[in-house]
Formats: structure tokens, C-alpha cells, sequence
């Protein structure tokens, strides 16, 4: 039988498990919590079933990997850690060592499962939640022994040993319900700009200055005592100018100055409002059928 990479097998493998990784979980001994080493990858056969992990005893056999039968293994999301059943410490060391450079052939996984066949009592005992069971035909050439199953490589089957590839119902029980919700969160762009700045405008300005002009009257007037004889020395008659008299005028003197008409000041504000989005989610609820058998909720 052949057996292919999880990543090799399936690239998405991922999404099948929402996300969850099984490659990197820590394994532990069930019962006593003892971590023996991590998953480093998952071996499928051709329909894509779970048959083995690939335990890597590294951080205390350096280097060294070995072969865990999915029906020893219950793995645990909530705590991130894959527990073996009926395997310790010291009886991983035991295994035979598994390597990616050797052929994963018939004669390898009958030294493995050879060990993990092996009766209480002996290096890797059998939980008794755990028998071995076999649909094909037991050897009792030797009298007086307990029946033994004997295996075929052109008729071996994972289906002949639930023990070690089939999914123990007892360990295998958690059932995660998914519900989507929405997360709400802002995102901040761009809208526009608004540039401020300022040009020059000209209008004719119209101002009233009142000046002043001198002008020369002449009023020849007949005085009262007209007639009246003067003397000679009186009348001094001589051609020429008689008064000279300025004679001046204002003009309109009109210049520019500036002055500070206004401020502008410019400065941004903040205007907050709520904004309601409606998106659709899924939840997962849970379907049993049980018949008529009383069941329990908690």
C-alpha cells in the first residue's frame, strides 16, 4: 500500500481543518503529560485517510522520528497537543526509526505495528479499550497458544487493525461548532483637498479733496469826496505797475498706503456620526439524531 505526504497528497489540506495545523502539535503521553516529541507530518493512503504521524523525538533523541497509528492518537485542538494512547517515553524509543530516505514498504510497517501489537505485559502493552481485532484467518498451528491474527501483504488491509488506523469513538468526540461575526473597523482616505491662498484684485477708488484757488477781484468804486481839488504834491501821476498781488491755488496731493485689512485663519475640524453596515454570517448548529435514546445537552 502506498502512502503519500498530508502536503503532498492534499497542498490545502489546511482549509479542511479551518485553519488548524497538525504539523508542529506537541505530543504528549496519556494521562501522565509527558511530551515525547511534536508532529512533523501526517502519512495518507491513496484515498486520503489518516494513518500515521510522524513523531519527531528530536529535542531528546536527536534526530530521530517514528510512526504513530492514527487509532493511538487522539488529538486535541483546544490544547494544541496530540495524546498517544497506551505509549510512553521510553517505549517510543523502541520504535523503529523512520526515515524518508528508506522505502515505506509492507515488511517496514509490520516491524511497527509489530510493536504496537505486542500484549500487556511486554514493551508496549494494549489498552484494554484498545484490542487488537482481525478479519482474516488466525494461525493455531502452535497447540496450546492463544490464537495469534497472521497477516498477508497481498490481502492487508488498515481495515483488519481499528486498533491502530480506525478513529477510537471514545477519543475521538469533540465536535467544534463555527459561528462568523463581523469586526468592526475604520479605515481612513483621502476625500480631496482644499488649497487656500489669495490673489490681487484693482478697483478705481474715488476720493473728495476740496482746495482752495485765489483769484483777483477789481471793484472800481466812485468814493464819497469825488471832485474835491487836490494838491499837486498830492497827485503823483506816473505810469508803470501800481500793486503786485500772488496769487495762489491748491491742487489735490493724492497717494497709496497700505494697511492690514483682515486675518484669515484656517484649521480643520472633525465631524463624527455613526455609520450602520449589515453583512451576512454563518453559525453552525449542532444536528442529532438519536432516535428515541435519551440524550443529555450540557
Amino acid at each position: 500500500m502506498v502512502l503519500y505526504k498530508l502536503q503532498d497528497f492534499e497542498p490545502n489540506y489546511q482549509e479542511s481543518f479551518d485553519g488548524h495545523d497538525i504539523k508542529g502539535l506537541g505530543v504528549y503521553t496519556q494521562g501522565t503529560d509527558e511530551k515525547i516529541g511534536s508532529v512533523s507530518d501526517v502519512l495518507v493512503d491513496e484515498e486520503g485517510h489518516f494513518r500515521y504521524l510522524v513523531v519527531d523525538l528530536g529535542f531528546w533523541i536527536f534526530g530521530k522520528k517514528v510512526l504513530l497509528p492514527l487509532g493511538r492518537a487522539r488529538i486535541d485542538y483546544s490544547t494544541d497537543r496530540v495524546y498517544t494512547v497506551g505509549l510512553t517515553r521510553e517505549q517510543a524509543e523502541d520504535l523503529p526509526e523512520f526515515s524518508e530516505r528508506e522505502a515505506l514498504d509492507y515488511d517496514y510497517e509490520e516491524r511497527v505495528r509489530g510493536v504496537y501489537r505486542q500484549p500487556t505485559g511486554n514493551t508496549l502493552p494494549l489498552e484494554a479499550s484498545t484490542p487488537v481485532e482481525a478479519t482474516i484467518p488466525v494461525d493455531t498451528n502452535y497447540q496450546g497458544a492463544t490464537a495469534t491474527p497472521t497477516y498477508n501483504r497481498d490481502t492487508y488491509n488498515y481495515e483488519h487493525e481499528p486498533s491502530l488506523y480506525g478513529l477510537n469513538e471514545q477519543d475521538h468526540q469533540t465536535l467544534r461548532l463555527y459561528e462568523e461575526r463581523l469586526i468592526a473597523s475604520k479605515r481612513r482616505q483621502k476625500t480631496g483637498e482644499v488649497a487656500i491662498g489669495k490673489h490681487v484684485e484693482t478697483e478705481t477708488a474715488r476720493v473728495a479733496v476740496p482746495v482752495e484757488r485765489e483769484r483777483v477781484v477789481i471793484e472800481r468804486v466812485t468814493p464819497a469826496d469825488a471832485g474835491t481839488t487836490v494838491s499837486g504834491r498830492e497827485a503823483d501821476f506816473r505810469e508803470g505797475e501800481v500793486a503786485r498781488i500772488e496769487i495762489h491755488e491748491e491742487t489735490a496731493d493724492v497717494r497709496k498706503e497700505a494697511f492690514l485689512r483682515e486675518e484669515v485663519r484656517v484649521r480643520k475640524v472633525v465631524d463624527q456620526e455613526t455609520v450602520e453596515t449589515q453583512e451576512t454570517v454563518r453559525r453552525e448548529e449542532l444536528d442529532v439524531n438519536s432516535g428515541n435514546l435519551p440524550i443529555e445537552e450540557r
